[in-house]
């Protein structure tokens, strides 16, 4: 009886023990969860402000008839968009804007990639040449585009004294409607490349020596095999990187057609986003201008996505 008397409390204080437990633990979580909420709520405030309500915005006036300045405004839901689509200039800067990616994107990837390699296989100025093909990517497109007015000037530029003078034909390059999207995009290649070579030089030096010797062994001797067997498939996870965001940059591209064409001749190069500026700051067509903002953005993501999602089964992560 004595011994069943001294052990009888025992079960009441393990649950007692249990339940302050409980309670420590669920403190615990109540503090940790906190301090999550206060290290990560600035970051979360910010990105609501500068992006989620800017984006809501932007789709809230574009089913409205509202103009930049003015004290009222109307709903006409997709009215704007149905215009969008209905407009030849709209059409004609969504192709432009297509071609030009389509040539900018491949060209600075397959030059970038050249350079880097050339550059890596050198033997001295690699820091030298490494700084030279990434300055133009430093400075402000704006500016770049005024230092490259005066070189394709029709008459006094140098780039057509030098085609004079080898007796090639020269143009007008930047009011001729057959030339002035690709020497705009010439200009964004330049402009990218150096970008380009510094990831794809990074990728190159990741790559460990063990596959290149390995690659030997195999018979892969020649700088070709080399290439084709290790270099390029050690590469595709910076390949996919560099091509989703010069994609980026190239569908954004604004500087180069405000100071050098103002989109023209006629719509031969307008770009979506001068489009974009021109209707909703020049015209103050504002909700049209989200229209096409709208527009703009879901072709952007669309093809982001369906780009990440096609070249990342085709990469080879380490």
């Amino acid at each position: 009886m004595s011994l069943a008397t001294s052990t009888a409390p025992e079960p009441a204080a393990s649950s007692t023990d249990s339940a302050g437990g409980r309670k420590a633990l669920r403190r615990q979580r109540l503090a940790e969860t906190i301090t999550a909420w206060s290290l990560a709520g600035p970051a979360l405030i910010l990105l609501v402000t500068l992006f989620f309500l800017p984006v809501f915005a932007v789709f809230a006036i574009a089913l409205t008839d509202w103009q930049f300045g003015a004290s009222d405004l109307a709903f006409v839901g997709l009215g704007n968009f149905k215009e969008v689509f209905a407009d030849e200039g709209f059409r004609a800067s969504l192709v432009n804007t297509i071609v030009y990616v389509a040539i900018v994107v491949p060209g600075t990837i397959s030059l970038g990639l050249v350079i880097a390699l050339l550059i890596e296989s050198g033997k001295s100025c690699r820091a030298f040449y490494r700084a030279i093909h990434f300055l133009p990517f430093m400075a402000t497109l704006t500016a770049m585009a005024i230092a490259w007015e005066p070189l394709l000037h029709p008459t006094i530029g140098l780039v057509n004294q030098t085609l004079a003078s080898l007796g090639l034909p020269t143009a007008n390059w930047l009011r001729d409607e057959g030339t002035v999207l690709p020497v705009l995009a010439v200009i964004g290649i330049w402009q990218n490349l150096g970008y380009a070579m510094v990831l794809f030089l990074a990728g190159l030096k990741s790559i460990p020596q063990d596959l290149y010797d390995a690659a030997d062994i195999d018979g892969a001797d020649l700088w070709f095999d080399r290439l084709r067997t290790v270099t390029l498939p050690m590469l595709g996870p910076v390949s996919m990187f560099v091509f989703i965001v010069v994609a980026l940059r190239a569908f954004e591209t604004f500087d180069t057609v405000q100071v050098l064409t103002q989109g023209g001749p006629g719509h031969a190069s307008e770009m979506l986003l001068f489009t974009l500026y021109r209707e909703s700051f020049q015209y103050l067509r504002t909700g049209y201008g989200a229209a096409v903002a709208v527009v703009f953005l879901c072709i952007v993501v669309a093809l982001t996505l369906i780009q990440a999602r096609v070249l990342d089964k085709r990469v080879h992560y380490q």
